[in-house]
């Protein structure tokens, strides 16, 4: 599931909230920059990222020192997965105004994103320090304590294309098995969309406890993905078709990220997972079936954190079957492609006729 990425990209709107966003372009003094931020924090309020990111650059550049314009600028770029472009703007607004706390919140969740806990903690202590009465804060803060001490004190298993961290001995025929399960679903599910990832993915094995501990995820959520493979393993063993299915749909993330590390909806990333993670899609068919109720592939956009299970049910069934009629009529490198441009920041109904060869308007009328 793509539930840890999304709650970051919640947390983003949560932390820098509508009242921030219109004040802040108010509080500049150049006009015509004052005129681009307030564009720029309105585009980010509407969900035009992208537009939003331009009109951070032109502002920027009339007001180069005003640190809430880097500070949008951070948002847009981390809402767009440019991670390191988000980091270097945090950093920059902070270097300008070091009291804007919401800035350096949002550079400890990148930092963190990026694979780099030690900073992130090291960037939350500070926030704790100049706001102890922060519980989000604090709480975020001994959630990562409690994750780096446990990865610190795990194992490894490494296979050609895949590393499993797992915490003990009792473990490890557990990680040789997801080794086994993960090549598997590399070679056939990368066959299907002409790509396999070149650097080795790294995968965690936790107890069901500590998964929702460190991912935070919905208590449907079999596994996460957000630049690793986390997966609950407890009975595992005893159920490998449920194994298989979960690694390899989580595979199928790690892939579409190769492709395109930002742009792609949600119905499409996790409808891809769910339609690649095994051959017999009745499940969604039979959920079609159960209910007239239907989540139109507009609607599911963004993340499926929020979803009651339930909804969440149904939002996976349609994705996997647009996804799955995808995949038949347009072909698996069809599809990468349109990763792959999605991932370049092209607009997407422009790259879906492109790569489909019909419209997202037509391809979604037919399809219910």
């Amino acid at each position: 599931m793509l539930g840890m990425v999304r709650r970051l990209s919640v947390a983003f709107s949560v932390v820098v909230g509508a009242a921030f966003l219109c004040g802040a372009a108010a509080a500049q003094v150049n006009p015509g920059a004052a005129l681009l931020g307030r564009t720029a924090f309105d585009a980010l309020n509407a969900g035009q990222v992208h537009a939003a990111a331009e009109a951070f650059r032109e502002a920027i550049a009339a007001d180069p020192k005003n640190a809430r314009l880097h500070l949008g600028a951070g948002l847009a770029a981390a809402l767009e997965r440019r991670d390191t472009d988000a980091r270097d703007a945090f950093e920059r607004a902070l270097s300008l105004d070091s009291r804007l706390t919401q800035a350096r919140m949002l550079l400890g969740q990148i930092q963190y994103r990026l694979g780099d806990p030690a900073a992130a903690i090291r960037t939350y202590e500070v926030v704790v320090a100049e706001a102890p009465d922060n519980s989000d804060a604090l709480a975020t803060l001994e959630r990562w304590r409690r994750a780096m001490e446990l990865h610190g004190r795990m194992q490894q298993a490494i296979g050609s294309h895949f590393t499993v961290s797992f915490e003990g001995p009792a473990e490890a025929e557990l990680a040789s098995e997801a080794i086994a399960v993960l090549d598997r679903a590399y070679w056939r599910i990368g066959e299907v969309l002409g790509s396999f990832p070149v650097d080795p993915i790294p995968v965690v094995l936790y107890t069901s406890e500590q998964f929702r501990d460190i991912t935070r995820s919905p208590s449907w959520a079999a596994g996460a993905y957000d630049g690793t493979i986390r997966v609950p393993m407890r009975g595992a063993l005893e159920n490998p078709t449920e194994l298989d299915r979960v690694l390899a749909h989580e595979f199928t993330h790690a892939l579409i990220r190769t492709l395109a590390a930002r742009g792609v909806p949600t119905w499409l990333n996790e409808g891809l997972a769910a339609a690649l993670e095994q051959p017999d899609l009745a499940w969604a068919t039979k959920t079609m079936a159960a209910t007239t109720a239907r989540a139109a592939l507009g609607t599911l956009q963004s993340g499926f954190g929020r979803l009651s299970a339930g909804e969440a049910h149904l939002a996976y069934a349609t994705s996997a079957l647009a996804a799955r009629r995808l995949l038949d009529e347009a072909g698996g490198f069809a599809i990468a492609n349109l990763l792959r441009d999605l991932g370049r920041g092209e607009d997407f109904e422009t790259a879906f006729l492109h790569r489909t060869n019909r419209s997202f308007v037509d391809f979604t009328s037919t399809f219910y």
